[in-house]
């Protein structure tokens, strides 16, 4: 490989940093505020270096110096007001763009940022050197709202007492949100980090911990760490707290950092976490990268796992005790997940956004082997199908997952998913589904690739990427050196085809540079003459989301004479394929079959169809495309299948298929894989639900007891009285979740009357009745939990008598019963709280039910108390779940406006992101459906917080911008008044069109202003001509029929020209130009419009350069309506609210809230305010609040 040669890697920055020195020197947990500065190393790249660039968010800044220099800076963050707020624009086309524009004018890939430092002169020279630069920025933070999270409990005693800690948290690159750097994965150094806390606290965070060092007096410490491996900035994290400490007894490389109290659950989680480092450092053939590892438990996470240079946060959930069964494997799985990402994400980084498939793919894949070592093939096979349905459910329900966006120069490639509703240029755009249905798929190609060039070469492939990184990491600091540590997915293919020396183009062209999935239908019919099996395999590639396959596609047919697969090949239209069958069909000879796996088995073949050989047909049965099948077969064949086929894929999707064969043949065929103890556990699981479908749909043939009593019965309760059922022993896992699931699945029965048997209800009260765990060394906790579950499913509807009260008095003596259990388990676990509440979380759930089925009267307030603060997470998200639901089914407008305030106001991160994740996907209204929760207040509610109110969690406003589009699509709400006045401008004809009833179709072409512009105008001269008639002429609404054409939105640009004012039947037309219905003003005038648009545009993509005032403005204006003038005055005092808070302009609150009475006063109003804020706009330019305002000192030379 010449990689060597070529430097693999052109930066977009015009230096490259060498070293950063990150030092917090106080951490203040009573006011939630840490102070501290960093140093960058920097060399230039280019001669006379003016300008730097760097990431920072909510950082307040208090000095620069660059060599010892005081060096002037501008801080300009557009993210956190997106579209400002005088814009009446509501539709979520306009916000989703203007959104993507703000986060790439200060992304690092593109060589942006928040914070523009000037280079003073006199180190210009040292440029034409390549001397080194250092930058050296104080800096404190107070209350952060993103990127570190306080946890301070609310108790008595000192802050470590109260086990009060810090942890830094994020979504992609946010750790600009806790200091200032470069926070691109592309830009890699070494570190120094040095944390001052008090005593009693320890500080964690990546590399080396060289020494601790305490002050005089013994009151703080500080922890002085080295990374010597280059890093990329968002892969630096630190945890403070006053953690418990457990070095790993066989690796003693790795230390253990729980909150007090928890040390035994954590010996007890981590006790295998050195088996998960063998078996990578095996299959890599390759050590671990860094010198160390830690890991760090800590409460109110964000994620479950977050994966950080030699480091990983979990969250302190994930512990459990040796008695706990069902958390084990979740907990395993994670910390394997977590060390994954160790090797590929945070040794190995990306070269762009666009490569970050690559390492999910890559960690995903690598995982997944150590789930097939661990677990075995049928969980990982499990898996694997598990992971195959999600993406293929998200896809044709969304619009295609895009693995490698790649973007054009020309704007209409520019958007690659036009379904999608945001945009997929950069993480901080993507909702957060989409994400983790990205990292499903990326895993599934890998796997895609590994059996199209067999798993030995792809690990070759892997070892290869590695080792190539650690040499480049011992390697002192060369330009060109430290590329090697970048993956990019054109690196990543040509050491595929490297070492495989197979071409791999057509499999990645299709699932990685296209999106969607195959969609097949097959049917088959037995041709007796010929012998064959005539195969037609038909493809839906027109539906949303879908893309069409031609290539290999293996069939495997099971027939007498044994398994026989058959590749076949679907060419562009061919749909018909011949396969010759072995067995003329004998079926006398009493002869075993030979199955795939070698094995022979007998069969009763009297089931089958006399004529054909077939036993059953697979469809690509290893999976080895992106696929769904819709396969159709004979019943008995799926019930063969189901016994027969000793591939757990196989087997569920014939309990898939038996759901629409309800025969008595069904019913055998579901109760023999629920008897055989050798079927893998989640199969049987799953026969359990579709049994009780089946007999559901069998109500009135089923003979005997209800559908699983008898084994269930026979497998748990004593021999000798049938209704109790054994003492508790879960020795055996697999019995173990049997036991749990067949009672759920059991309550789902329901007899002609369509209620739940008598006989099963007093089954599951026998069962919670005489649950004994105490001869158990296991904890019966999810048990005791799915018997709630149970209970819940056997719920039907109340029958209600005419007008009678609801009242626990007249209940129905069933449901008495069930509501008495459930409120002596609610109250025994105040008590004796269950292992993670799962008893409360299953209570919860069924009084929700209780309440919609009729049974009591629908309340929020119990789920209210159950989601404050101080319960345990997943209490809190299942109340809010019932909140969520009540919210849709009772149309509760003060419900909404409660969880909307918890979204605002809620310190838990994850919390927050779950409510609107819930609401988002049990909406209380949609776009289509007419509702009176639909109104402008809510509108305004939620653009509010898209815009401003989330700045800070990337995650939360992805997910407030789901919400709002599945509330009211991406046009404008229908609940919004008419929009008064649109201005269009047409760019492609050069003319505006002013017209009150712009259709919808031509909003298409007009400008959208990026948001974040900062308009720098001088306003003297248009207050003489602006000054208008002031008596408001009354124009008539157009007819009920534009009237709704009108409610889909304008494009119009917000900012020069949209108003809309507070009395939807007045229009003041500027006395200029006559009002007629359309008006097309000349732009190819004196005021060219389109040279004003570019000539923004272009401020906001060069907002740097030195000494350029903007060409006079004045006449360009006058083309607009008169109104918006205070919009540019307020513009031009500054365009990024930090900093500038106290000089919000209350004139302009107040115009927007008085009726026209007062137009008069104000029109003169906003002569004065616009000569002060022009006054303003000199006085804040050398903050670091004046935004972009292109007159401040500090940027003139």
């Amino acid at each position: 490989m010449n990689r060597k040669k070529d430097k693999g890697f052109e930066s977009p920055r015009p230096y490259k940093l060498t070293h950063q020195v990150v030092c917090i020197n106080n951490i203040n947990f009573q006011r939630k505020s840490v102070i501290g500065y960093v140093e960058l190393t920097i060399f230039p790249t280019v001669v006379n270096l003016n300008r730097i660039k760097l990431n920072s968010k909510q950082c307040r800044i208090y000095g620069v110096r660059v060599n010892d220099l005081e060096s002037p800076f501008i801080y300009n963050d557009p993210t956190l007001e997106v579209c400002h707020h005088e814009s009446k624009q509501r539709n979520l086309n306009y916000f989703s763009s203007a959104y993507t524009a703000a986060v790439s004018a200060v992304d690092p890939d593109a060589g942006n940022g928040e914070l523009c430092i000037k280079v003073p002169s006199e180190l210009w020279k040292q440029g034409d050197e390549m001397k080194v630069l250092k930058v050296y920025i104080e800096f404190s933070l107070d209350q952060p709202k993103g990127g570190l999270h306080f946890v301070v409990p609310d108790v008595e005693g000192s802050m470590a007492e109260r086990g009060a800690h810090v942890f830094s948290f994020g979504y992609q690159n946010s750790t600009r949100f806790w200091f200032p750097c470069v926070d691109s994965y592309s830009e890699l150094c070494t570190w120094k980090l040095e944390f001052t806390v008090d005593a009693s606290m320890v500080a964690v965070s990546c590399g080396d911990l060289l020494e601790t060092v305490y002050t005089h007096d013994m009151r703080k410490k500080t922890f002085h760490y080295m990374l010597p491996i280059p890093t990329a900035a968002p892969n630096i994290s630190l945890a403070v707290g006053p953690f418990e400490i457990l070095v790993d007894p066989y690796m003693h490389e790795v230390t253990h950092f729980c909150l007090p109290q928890l040390l035994p659950l954590l010996k007890h989680s981590m006790s295998f976490l050195h088996e998960i480092f063998e078996f990578y450092e095996e299959i890599l053939t390759c050590r671990y990268p860094y010198s160390c590892f830690k890991t760090v438990f800590v409460d109110e996470a964000y994620v479950q796992v977050s994966s950080y240079a030699s480091m990983s946060i979990f969250s302190t959930n994930l512990l459990h005790s040796g008695m706990i069964i069902d958390q084990t494997p979740l907990t395993r799985r994670c910390l394997a997940q977590a060390l994954a990402q160790q090797f590929f994400g945070c040794f190995i980084s990306r070269m762009s956004w666009a490569d970050e498939w690559v390492l999910k793919g890559i960690s995903g894949y690598i995982y997944g082997l150590y789930l097939k070592k661990t677990f075995g093939v049928n969980e990982y096979r499990h898996w694997i199908k598990e992971e195959l349905d999600k993406i293929v459910d998200y896809e044709l329900k969304m619009g295609g997952v895009l693995l490698h966006p790649t973007f054009g120069g020309g704007k209409e490639k520019d958007n690659p998913t036009p379904h999608l509703h945001f945009s997929i240029k950069h993480p901080h755009t993507l909702s957060w589904e989409y994400y983790r249905m990205f990292q499903c798929k990326a895993h599934l190609v890998m796997r895609l690739i590994e059996n199209r060039i067999s798993m030995e070469f792809m690990l070759q492939v892997f070892n290869k990427l590695l080792s190539l990184a650690s040499t480049a990491s011992s390697q002192k600091y060369q330009s060109h050196m430290w590329s090697q540590m970048l993956v990019s997915t054109s690196s990543f293919l040509k050491s595929i085809s490297n070492v495989s020396g197979k071409d791999i183009g057509p499999l990645i062209k299709q699932w990685v540079d296209q999106s969607g999935v195959v969609k097949f239908f097959g049917s088959f019919a037995f041709n007796r003459k010929r012998n064959v099996l005539e195969l037609e395999i038909r493809q839906d590639y027109t539906s949303s989301g879908t893309q069409k396959y031609v290539g290999p596609i293996k069939v495997t047919v099971q027939e007498l004479d044994g398994s026989f697969n058959h590749t076949l090949q679907i060419e562009e239209n061919s749909l018909k394929h011949d396969i010759p069958c072995h067995s003329k069909s004998r079926r006398n000879k009493k002869k075993k079959i030979p199955l795939m796996n070698g094995e022979e088995v007998d069969m009763d073949l009297s089931a089958m169809d006399a004529d054909s050989p077939l036993l059953w047909i697979r469809i690509d049965p290893d999976m080895s495309i992106l696929r769904k099948v819709e396969f159709e077969q004979a019943d008995f064949m799926w019930q063969y299948q189901l016994r027969y086929e000793r591939d757990v894929v196989a087997q569920e999707e014939s309990i898939l298929a038996l759901e629409k064969f309800p025969t008595p043949a069904s019913r055998l065929a579901l109760t023999d894989i629920l008897e055989q103890e050798q079927c893998f556990y989640k199969v049987r699981m799953q026969a359990c639900f579709c049994l009780s479908k089946i007999a559901n749909s069998m109500v009135s043939t089923w003979t005997g007891p209800p559908a699983m009593k008898s084994l269930f019965t026979r497998m748990f309760c004593c021999k000798s009285c049938p209704n109790i059922v054994k003492t508790n022993n879960f020795i055996n896992f697999q019995s173990y979740f049997l036991q749990k699931t067949m009672p759920v699945a059991m309550a789902l029965l329901r007899d002609v009357q369509n209620l739940c048997p008598k006989e099963v209800l007093n089954f599951i009260l026998d069962l919670i009745k005489y649950n004994d765990n105490r001869k158990n060394k296991f904890s019966d906790n999810y048990y005791r939990a799915e018997l709630i579950d149970a209970l819940t499913n056997s719920l039907t509807p109340a029958i209600s008598i005419t007008n009678e009260v609801r009242t626990v008095d007249n209940l129905n003596p069933d449901v008495r019963l069930i509501l008495e259990e459930i409120t002596r388990y609610l109250n025994m676990e105040k008590l004796l709280p269950s292992y993670r509440n799962t008893i409360t979380v299953s209570c919860l759930r069924a009084i929700r039910m209780l309440q919609k089925n009729g049974h009591i009267p629908s309340d929020p307030s119990l789920f209210k108390s159950y989601a404050e603060l101080g319960h345990f997470v997943d209490v809190r998200v299942a109340a809010l779940e019932a909140l969520v639901d009540y919210t849709r089914v009772d149309r509760s407008s003060e419900e909404l406006q409660w969880l909307l305030t918890m979204v605002q106001n809620d310190p838990t991160h994850y919390v927050r992101h779950k409510i609107l994740s819930m609401l988002g996907k049990n909406p209380p209204f949609t776009k289509a459906s007419e509702s009176s929760l639909c109104n402008e207040a809510l509108v305004d509610q939620l653009w509010k917080l898209m815009n401003s109110g989330t700045s800070h969690d990337w995650r939360l406003r992805c997910d407030a911008m789901n919400l709002y589009y599945t509330l009211f699509g991406l046009t404008r709400p229908s609940c919004l008044p008419l929009p008064e006045l649109g201005l269009v401008l047409n760019l492609k004809e050069r003319k505006a069109v002013l017209n009150p009833t712009i259709k919808p179709e031509q909003a298409g072409g007009a400008a959208e202003l990026p948001s974040s512009m900062a308009f720098s105008v001088s306003m003297k001269v248009e207050e003489e001509h602006l000054v208008l008639d002031a008596t408001p002429m009354p124009v008539p609404l157009p007819s009920q029929a534009l009237k709704r054409k009108l409610d889909t939105p304008l494009g119009s640009p917000p900012e020069p020209g949209q108003i809309l004012q507070d009395e939807p039947s007045t229009k003041v037309p500027p006395k200029r130009f006559p009002t007629q219905e359309e008006e097309d003003i000349d732009m190819d005038t004196v005021h060219d419009s389109q040279a004003f648009i570019y000539h923004h545009l272009n401020m906001l993509e060069r907002p740097s350069t030195p000494g350029k005032e903007p060409p006079s403005v004045e006449q360009s204006l006058l083309s607009m309506p008169a109104t918006p003038m205070p919009m540019f005055s307020k513009e031009s005092s500054s365009s990024s609210k930090h900093g500038g808070e106290h000089h919000h302009h209350h004139h302009h609150h107040e115009h927007k809230k008085k009726k026209k009475k007062h137009k008069h006063k104000h029109k003169h109003k906003h002569k004065h305010d616009s000569k002060e804020k022009e006054r303003d706009s000199h006085a804040f330019s050398n903050s670091p609040a004046s935004g972009r305002s292109l007159r401040s000192p500090s940027l003139s030379d």
